[in-house]
């Protein structure tokens, strides 16, 4: 199979047909119950929260929702969430760590949304809340990057113990047409700036920024998606159990210092 380039991975991660957090979700857990709304002001669909279980081990699940099509996209606001959809993770994070549930994220989103009203509502303490809460969580966070990574919308929900990608997701602080608006004033530019950016997977590992890259069936998820869900199965539930026989103050710790070098 050929060596893709960049741009080709942003390609394939933004795929309409791209498996969703919520393929997943059916495939990888025994039982899913999604749970709603923030408690200040609405649910925002673009984020899914809820409780599932892999065997007798429940988690605290937190997903990132794209539509397929027009209709779905509009309910989902193309999986771009409002300050209130990170109110409502952080809610259920917090409920997680009350009930010693791990929580595991999965990552797909051009970025949180950039509206007046989501600005009004407070956007960017949202999601810097949101960073400093999962900084301080006492229960194992592992984070996977499904699809688009991008922006301080897949940070709000990116602080984990264990961060994995998949082969074809990327990973960054902006979307390479915004990266070449910004630095050439340029959008067309995309390309070469997908190049510059290292925001695959294999650049992120060896800049040491994620743990593990997760080998796609046939060089794209969407050929066999059972097959993936099992994949990332498994690594779930590997890395809970290594991770729940480390003493909480050092997973705490272990978590800091990893965001804290970065």
């Amino acid at each position: 199979m050929p060596k893709l380039t960049a741009w080709e991975r942003v390609k394939i991660a933004r795929e309409p047909d791209r498996p969703t957090a919520l393929d997943y979700i059916e495939n990888i857990f025994d039982e899913f119950m999604e749970l709603h709304g923030d408690r200040y002001f609405k649910d925002d669909k673009s984020i899914v929260c809820g409780l599932g279980n892999i065997g007798k081990q429940n988690y605290t699940i937190v997903a990132e929702q794209k539509g397929r099509n027009t209709k779905e996209n509009i309910e989902r606001n193309f999986g771009m969430p409002n300050p209130e959809a990170y109110r409502k993770a952080l809610r259920f994070m917090k409920q997680a760590e009350k009930f010693n549930r791990p929580v595991i994220t999965f990552i797909d989103t051009k970025g949180a949304y950039p509206g007046l009203g989501a600005e009004e509502r407070g956007q960017g303490e949202a999601i810097a809340r949101n960073l400093m809460e999962m900084s301080d969580l006492k229960v194992p966070i592992i984070v996977i990057v499904i699809g688009e990574g991008s922006s301080g919308g897949a940070l709000a929900i990116g602080v984990g113990d264990k961060v994995l990608m998949l082969e074809n997701a990327v990973y960054s602080i902006l979307s390479p047409e915004g990266y070449a608006s910004i630095l050439w004033k340029d959008s067309s530019r995309a390309e070469e700036a997908a190049e510059k950016m290292k925001l695959t997977a294999k650049d992120l590992l060896d800049l040491g920024i994620i743990d593990e890259v997760l080998k796609e069936p046939n060089g794209n998820a969407k050929s066999d998606i059972p097959k993936m869900s099992e994949t990332i199965k498994k690594r779930i539930t590997a890395l809970t159990k290594e991770l729940q026989e480390i003493d909480v103050n050092e997973l705490m710790e272990n978590r800091y210092q990893k965001f804290r070098i970065m």
